[in-house]
């Protein structure tokens, strides 16, 4: 039986790789710390049991495809208080979680050909997986640009060739950024959004990281393009899994133009699976409160001190400004990890696993992915046995 040959040149996922890179090896320690994946470990919102047990009789009923509208009134409001702008209900779309809108987004948006030719979808490069699955399900092109130290770990769109921003259809961004916790500011938007204008191109931003943050709210994309009269130039995303502490209710929104959202709505109400109810009002009740996400957020910033304290040291060390991830500076990502693993029983994600190779460079091997998703106590022991294995000699790291 043949299969497509669109995801052949796919790498396997980021977990998989990590657990056939550790197998041969007994972690180092009696209580082995896993800081790889994005789950936060913080507490729920105290009123999700109560709220769930009041409508858990809707889940015999089908549920409403884009959400409901309390749901979609919440998130406008949100949007409204978050960042001043004024979507209406019909430029919001409830998902079940970013991932899903972030691929389907592509489907429903990217046009088969862009000025006559083959679309260009651009990806940053280290990013999150979903934007190349995307780009190979549409069968665009997917264009890898750096997102390193030299660039402020954000992609430079802008310095790309006219001729390939002309087939740009879309471009992904996330920000803060996944690995690296880079914040995009607003001139960066406003460049961003210019060049979209100029090329005719659609920005894909994925901002679930959004409400963890070291001094500021980072601004939005849909907000700066809406101040500079593009607000159709953006969809942007964001979930309840990173500010709610909720990864297992699987609760998101997108959010942008009329048209691109109904395009997008049109797209699901064939192949979609709508958020059940009992979830959609959960989801409205998280996204009306902001004590919860205050009371997290407190939590991030302690651990964004305690880094600083335990890693400040490292050469090519960078504070993370937004998201819960640390990128950290070492030889090799692989051999860092595996020695973490051995000798501390601490469990990190090779950078290399969530970038491409490039013109034969790997702009992610040179790091480590850590999650800051623990306890502040935790955490601090965490990285302390990190730091101790990992940097305790010049030749133990690069700076990337």
């Amino acid at each position: 039986m043949a299969f497509p040959e669109r995801f052949s040149n796919l790498p396997e996922y980021a977990f998989p790789r990590l657990r056939a890179l550790l197998s041969d090896i007994r972690p180092g320690a009696a209580d082995p710390v896993v800081m790889t994946i994005g789950e936060p470990r913080h507490a729920m919102p105290p009123f999700v049991a109560e709220v769930m047990a009041a409508h858990i009789g809707d889940f015999a009923k089908y549920p409403v495809n884009e959400g409901t509208p309390g749901l979609l009134e919440a998130i406008s409001g949100w949007l409204g208080r978050r960042y001043g702008l004024d979507v209406a209900p019909d430029r919001i779309m409830a998902l079940n979680g970013t991932r899903e809108g972030l691929f389907n987004a592509g489907l429903a948006l990217c046009p088969e050909q862009k000025n006559g030719q083959r679309p260009v979808v651009l990806v940053p490069n280290p990013f999150y997986q979903v934007y190349a699955v995307a780009a190979a399900a549409v069968q665009a092109e997917p264009v890898f640009v750096p997102a390193t130290p030299e660039t402020g770990h954000l992609p430079d769109y802008a310095g790309l060739p006219p001729e390939v921003l002309d087939r740009v259809a879309l471009a992904y961004l996330c920000s803060p950024a996944n690995p690296q916790g880079a914040v995009a500011d607003r001139d960066y938007l406003q460049t961003l959004v210019a060049l979209a204008e100029r090329h005719d191109f659609l920005i894909l931003a994925d901002e679930c990281y959004s409400e963890i943050w070291r001094d500021a709210p980072p601004p939005g994309a849909l907000a700066v393009a809406t101040e500079m009269g593009h607000p159709d130039r953006v969809v942007m995303f964001n979930s309840l899994s990173k500010r709610s502490n909720l990864p297992g209710l699987r609760s998101g929104f997108a959010a942008g133009g009329v048209a691109q959202v109904a395009q997008m709505r049109r797209l699901r109400s064939y192949a979609g699976a709508p958020l059940p109810l009992p979830a959609q009002a959960v989801s409205e009740a998280a996204w009306r409160d902001e004590d919860h996400v205050t009371t997290s957020r407190e939590l991030y910033q302690q651990k964004y001190r305690i880094a600083d304290r335990v890693l400040g040291n490292v050469p090519g060390y960078r504070p993370v400004q937004g998201g819960f991830f640390l990128w950290l500076p070492v030889a090799d990502g692989e051999a860092a990890a595996r020695k973490l693993w051995a000798q501390a029983g601490i469990q990190v994600l090779p950078g290399a696993y969530l970038s491409r190779e490039v013109g034969g460079v790997n702009p992610g091997a040179g790091f480590i992915r850590v999650a800051l998703v623990d306890t502040p106590q935790a955490t601090e022991a965490a990285l302390l046995r990190l730091r101790d294995v990992l940097y305790d000699d010049e030749e133990a790291f690069g700076e990337g």
